[in-house]
This record gives structure tokens, sequence and C-alpha cells, in this order.
């Protein structure tokens, strides 16, 4: 059993690590817009962190929903039948012009009324371009999505991480240029980043697109309009819908906990904007894992392959488990060194050295139950886990956080501890899922 479960761990892996990877790029221009924004200063730092916290909803709601297209292409890859796949592409990029052309619209509209979340006035002020820019960034980032989940489905995931990695690179040398005003452009800030950061992703898509249609030939659709593409995108959709509503149950708790994280002021928004970013990088480790899970879980089920099933998810989870505690341990001992990395005033510093101690607590959890909903969605078991997730974040770690912040006065602690409580009831919930699926297997 256990040679059985190594065995599947290797398998799982050499798929995993191209989809952390890409993830990661993902993030990491996130990341990089932190850093780079924090050495302009507190203000910009706050203001990007506002920005994101808003951003992430719309943003993991829409990885959510296409993760339907990896559960499709995965199952149609299974079976024997790649060709569907490509109906999968054409309708998963419907979703995604349609999707991020309504979210980015929204942005502008919403923009005038971002007063009311209680923010500084001053980061109200300063937050505008940056997020107008990241908004419209929505539609090639779903686009350079769906092809990634394609090109996993088809055990195909190196060429999106090559290209991703070189979008991290175009976006650092574009931030050199747009916020601190080199190569002849002038200083633009926080904006800049923005800007940046929606050419890197534009740069992205195109890179991920044109492997597709050169490598991919018995996938890519000839005729992009033909019939089905409107029955593709709403099978997609029915199916991706309850991950969507999964993803925003958990991002949605984080973005009002850093939205009551703004209420203590700006020292603590920027010092939660630091520690989140930490705790959302080494996230996409578990995330990757659980994705790469869902594609082999739905391709084994293609195939009628069972026996599969079990060492594949028992052996990710544990790996998981021994991976995540690594990430625990170094922000438990490492904080210090991690926060001089981001910003250099004091007070932003102490604090975010104690919000990683929470997060690395919280990451073992978090790692768990990410790892058990992609072996759900192997299973096209959705329902129960959406109504898990708004149970873990909304009646359990945003109520938790508010009464430990504010009436029992620990303030940003109290916020990360409520995060702690929801993640490690969601933890439970899933596992307890996930074994009743392995236990059904047996009968």
């Amino acid at each position: 059993m256990i040679s059985n479960h190594r065995g599947e761990n290797r398998k799982t892996l050499a798929l995993a690590f191209p989809i952390v990877a890409g993830f990661l790029g993902q993030m990491l221009m996130g990341l990089v817009d932190t850093v780079m924004v924090g050495w302009v200063g507190v203000l910009p730092l706050a203001a990007c962190a506002f920005a994101n916290t808003i951003l992430s909803v719309p943003l993991v709601f829409g990885f959510g929903l296409l993760s339907s297209v990896s559960v499709r292409a995965s199952h149609a890859f299974g079976s024997g039948n790649p060709e569907l796949a490509g109906e999968s592409l054409r309708g998963g990029i419907l979703l995604s012009l349609l999707m991020g052309g309504a979210l980015a619209v929204t942005a502008h509209v919403t923009l005038p009324f971002l007063h009311v979340l209680g923010q500084p006035p001053e980061v109200n002020h300063a937050v505008g371009g940056y997020f107008l820019l990241c908004a419209w960034s929505f539609i090639p980032i779903f686009i350079t999505g769906t092809a990634k989940n394609v090109c996993e489905s088809l055990a195909k995931p190196w060429p999106p991480f090559w290209i991703m990695i070189g979008a991290v690179f175009l976006n650092v040398f574009l931030n050199w240029i747009f916020i601190f005003g080199n190569m002849g452009s002038p200083a633009m800030g926080l904006t800049g980043a923005g800007l940046a950061t929606l050419l890197s992703r534009i740069a992205a898509m195109l890179g991920v697109l044109l492997y597709c249609s050169r490598s991919l030939t018995g996938i890519w659709p000839k005729h992009w309009l033909a019939p089905g593409l409107v029955a593709e995108s709403r099978r997609l959709f029915r199916i991706g819908i309850h991950s969507a509503g999964l993803n925003l149950s958990e991002v949605t708790g984080f973005s009002i906990g850093s939205v009551m994280m703004g209420w203590l002021g700006m020292v603590p928004l920027a010092a939660h904007q630091i520690a989140l970013s930490c705790a959302a990088t080494t996230f996409m480790v578990p995330l990757g894992i659980g994705q790469a899970v869902s594609v082999r879980v739905s391709q084994a089920r293609g195939s009628g392959d069972a026996e599969q099933i079990r060492p594949i998810i028992r052996g990710a989870l544990g790996m998981t488990v021994f991976v995540m505690s690594i990430f625990a341990a170094i922000y438990l001992t490492m904080g210090n060194s991690i926060a001089d990395c981001f910003v250099e005033d004091a007070a932003v510093r102490a604090l975010t050295v104690q919000l990683l101690a929470l997060a690395g607590i919280f990451q073992i959890f978090d790692g768990l139950q990410i790892v058990s909903s992609g072996a759900l969605r192997g299973f096209a078991d959705t329902k129960v886990p959406f109504f898990i997730g708004m149970i873990s974040y909304w009646a359990l770690a945003l109520p938790t956080s508010w009464v430990a912040a504010f009436p029992l006065g620990y303030g940003a602690r109290g916020i990360w501890f409520g995060f702690v409580i929801g993640l490690a009831f969601a933890a439970a919930a899933m596992g307890t899922r996930v074994h009743k699926k392995i236990r059904a297997l047996k009968e």
C-alpha cells in the first residue's frame, strides 16, 4: 500500500509541479507589485492591498467557474476522446470573455462607491488607476486560465508554466519602467504597477493561445463559432458554478477580513497585505496539488479505473500535510526576515511577524481543505463542498474575526484568529466528505 501511494504521488507531483509553478507565476505578479509598490511608501502599499482585496473576489470566482474546463477535458482525455477538450476550450474562452468584460465594466461603475467600505480617504483617492487596470486584466487572465486548464488536462502542463514565468519577468521589467519612471516613462507609482500587470497578462494570454494553436492541433477548434458553442458554455457554467461558489465563500471571507483590517488603520492593512501575499503564495502549492488530484481522479473515472483513485487521494493528502508543515515552520521561525524584504516601517514589520505566525498555523488546514475539495471536484461532487465553505467562512470565520478583533480587543491578530477557526472546520468537513467517497468505492 505504501509503495502504491508513493507511485501515485510521483505521478501526481509530475502533474502538480508545473501547475503549482503556473499558479505561482500568477501570484508572483501580485507579489512583485506588493514588493515594488512598498518601496514607494505605506500609502501606495495600503491602496494596493485594498484594490487586490476587492479584485480577488471576482478573480477567484472566475477561476472556480473555469475549473469546469479541467473537469470536462480530463474526463474526455481519460475516456479516449481528447478532441472533446476542444469544445471545452471554445466554451471556456466564451465564458472568459463574457465574465471578464462584465467584471471590468462593473469595476468602472463601482469605483466611485468604494468609500462605503470605510477605508481611509487617502487610500480611496490613491486606488483608482490601479484598480481599473487590474480589472481589465481579468479578460486575458481568464482566457489564459482556460487554455492552461486544457493543457494540464491533456498532460501537457509545462508550456503554460514557462509562459507564466516569462510573464512574471516581463511584469518586473514593466514595473521598473512605469512605477519609477525609467526609460523615458513618467513615474506612475501605483498606477504604473496596474499598467504593467495588464500588459504582462495580455502577453501571457497570447503566448498560451499561440502554443495551443500550434501544438494541440487535434483539439484546436477549426470553427470557433460553430453550433454548440453556447450549449458548451452553459454546460461548463452548470458544472463550475458550485466550485466558484466555494471559492467565493473563502475569498469573500478573507476580503471582508481585509476590510475590517482597514478599519484598524493603514499600518494593520499594510501588514495584512504582506502576510496575506506570503500565505497566498505558499497556498499555490496545495492548490496545484488539488488541481492535479482533480485531473487524475477525473481521468480515472473516465477510464473506469476506480482502484486507482484511493491511493491518488490518500497520497496527495499526506504529501500536503508534509509540505505545508514545512511552510508553517518557515513562517514561525523566519517572520522577521520575511517582513524585512517588504517594508522598512518598523510598526508594519512588527505586526507582519505576528500575522505570519498565525499564517503558519492555518497553512496546514488550508492545504488539507483545498486538496480535499479538488478530490471531490474530480468526483463531480461540488454542491456539498460549497455549503461547507459557506459555513466555514461566513458562519464561523467572519463572526470569530469580528468578535476577537473588536469586542475582545485583539485587533489584527483577532481577525486572523478567525481565519484559523474557519479553515480548521473546512479541513475537517472536507476530509470527512472525501473519506465517505473513498469508502463508497469499496462497496
